[in-house]
Order: C-alpha cells, then structure tokens, then sequence
C-alpha cells in the first residue's frame, strides 16, 4: 500500500485529514414561492464544501434527513431521536472508518435540527468522533425564507427571482418568515419576532448582505477546524 502524502496541496496542517466536515439541512419543507425546498441543504452544503476548500479538512457530503419541532409544520421530517440514531450515527461511523476522522464539524443550515445539540454526548460516545455543532448561519440569517435566504440563494444561483412578487401572498406560502404558522408564533416569541419583520417589511435580494452572511459563516466553520488542528 502506498504512503499518503498528507502534507501535499493546500492544507491547514497534515492533521486536518483526520477533520471531517458534514452539512446538515433539510431535503424537504417548503420555502415559500421563490426558494426551493431543499434551500437549507444548498446553503449548509456550500459552506461546508467552502471551509473543506480552504482548509484542506474531509467533505462528507451532506445527510439526507433533518428534523424539526414539534409545533412547525411546513414539511417532511423525522423525530431527533430517529435522525440521530437511524441517520447521523451511521453515517458518521462510517465516515470514521473510511477516513480514519478523529473530529466532525457539523455545519447546520436548519434551524430544526438544533435538538441535536442534545444528543452531543450520544452521539460522540457511539460514533467514537469528537463534534462540533457549527450553527452559524442559522444564527445570523433571519427569518425562514426571508431576506436572508432570498439573498444567499440569488447569490448561489438557486434563486426563481420570477416568483418573488408571489412569495409574500401568506395565505398560500404560509411558511415565509412563518407568518401563517400560528402555533408556531404562539409558543415561540422568536418565531413571532420574525414574522412580524416579514409581514412589515417583506422580502428583498440583497447581494451584500448574502455575500456577507456567507462570508461569515465560511470564515466561522474555518475558525473551528483552526482550533481543532491548534489543539492537536
């Protein structure tokens, strides 16, 4: 067998090879006129492809299923406990035997999947990998299908910007900012928060602001494997 070269090419330290990167998003739920439904998957993807790039760390791809809460409906997921268990696991122990990880950055593109967080010591113990939850994006994008979604998904090239007059009819695309998701904006002040931002302000493609939160969220899950490689 041969010797790999770990140290060939553009790569943070030879150690990044023992770093995967997997996104995590969802296939399946509705984003209003403009955007399709896979929207959360593309974004998370891209920016973990983004940061592998850069790095020199493994990309994983991205996993299939998402999960979601319980009180938002606006499309087809699995209960935390089946994702991890049924999903993210395997996966990621597969991943470690066939690439000999040491460490997995989750880089998370849906809001739903935050339970995950949860299941962190589970899912290390079994997968026998150290993660970090990357949830960057979700964090600094705003509202469901709103501007910030709008703007990275013109700037990705993802965008039907023929639909955009149509996105904000809530009575047929509910799900924008949420607005028509009543129990959601009831149990959730957050959720309620943005979607009275979209009621009064709608929606909008602002190519600075796309670039900028995907900038962010590059530079982010950069940050992370920086200090993996820094610790090891």
């Amino acid at each position: 067998m041969a010797e790999l070269r770990y140290e060939s090419g553009n790569v943070k330290s030879p150690y990044v090879h023992r770093v995967g990167i997997l996104a995590i998003g969802s296939h399946l739920e509705n984003h209003g006129a403009a955007l399709p439904i896979d929207t959360d998957s593309k974004i998370a993807s891209y920016i973990a492809l983004q940061a592998s790039l850069i790095t020199g760390a493994k990309f994983l791809g991205v996993l299939y299923a998402a999960t979601e809460y319980p009180f938002i409906d606006h499309g087809k997921h699995l209960e935390p406990e089946v994702l991890v268990e049924k999903q993210l696991i395997p996966t990621l122990k597969s991943a470690k035997k066939c690439l000999d990880l040491d460490w997995v950055v989750l880089v998370n593109g849906h809001g739903g999947n935050n339970p995950v967080k949860e299941f962190i010591e589970t899912i290390q113990e079994k997968s026998e990998l150290k993660i970090v939850f990357n949830n960057k994006i979700v964090e600094i994008e705003g509202p469901h299908a709103g501007t910030g979604e709008i703007s990275i998904a013109a700037l990705l090239g993802f965008l039907d910007a023929s639909k955009l007059d149509e996105h904000c009819e809530f009575d047929k695309y509910p799900e924008v900012g949420m607005v028509g998701l009543e129990e959601a904006r009831k149990i959730d002040s957050g959720i309620d928060k943005c979607a009275r931002e979209v009621e009064n302000l709608g929606v909008c493609v602002d190519m600075n602001l796309g670039e900028s939160m995907l900038e962010t969220a590059i530079v982010d899950v950069i940050h992370d494997i920086e200090e993996i490689v820094g610790d090891e």
